[in-house]
This record gives structure tokens, C-alpha cells and sequence, in this order.
């Protein structure tokens, strides 16, 4: 259904819980259609991501192990993708820094 959320059942170490949250706003954003969450939409994306997040983790519990590992490593645990994670979540800090100080900038 969407090529953006990976096999989490059989990884070592086990899923995190980034991870599991990671794919549950992917297939959120999927099925509904929702690619940029807006204050009208912000409530029930953030209730759904939570259900799906509660489901998928129960369902990785209940699961017997696998018996091979998945074909592909999830986003995440790349390192170029870990990179690009947190020069966003740097930019970001520094954009409220900026706003918090009060530092004229651009949007």
C-alpha cells in the first residue's frame, strides 16, 4: 500500500518506538490524505497516529518471532536518513530559538 513504511516485525534490536511511531504517520498521512497536518486536522491525525501506534505495537507483541529478518532496514536506523532527521529537527530548534528571542527572519 505505501512503500514508505518498512517491515518492523523481525528487526534486531527490535522496533524502537520512534520507529513504530514513524510508520503509523505514514500510513495515516496515506490513508487519509493529510501530507501537511493543519489546526483543523491536527486532532484527529495526532488520535489516529496514537491508535495506530497502540495497534502495531500490540500486534509486534503478540506475533511469534521471525524467523528471518526483514529485507530492508527501516528508515531510522540509515544513517543518511538519521542525518537528514536531525538537521530538520536542528533547523527547527533554531527557527523557535529565533522566534523566542524575538529575531526577525524569514518563513
Amino acid at each position: 500500500m505505501c512503500r514508505n513504511i518498512t517491515t518492523l516485525r523481525g528487526l534486531e534490536p527490535p522496533a524502537t518506538a520512534d520507529e513504530i511511531e514513524a510508520a503509523a504517520v505514514q500510513y495515516v498521512r496515506k490513508v487519509t490524505g493529510v501530507t501537511k497536518v493543519s489546526a483543523a486536522t491536527q486532532e484527529a491525525f495526532d488520535a489516529a497516529v496514537a491508535a495506530v501506534v497502540a495497534a502495531t505495537t500490540q500486534v509486534l507483541a503478540d506475533l511469534p518471532e521471525r524467523r528471518t529478518p526483514p529485507p530492508t532496514v527501516p528508515p531510522l536506523r540509515r544513517e543518511d536518513v538519521a542525518a537528514r532527521v536531525a538537521a530538520r529537527l536542528a533547523a527547527r530548534e533554531e527557527h523557535e530559538r529565533q522566534h523566542a528571542l524575538g529575531i526577525p527572519h524569514t518563513h
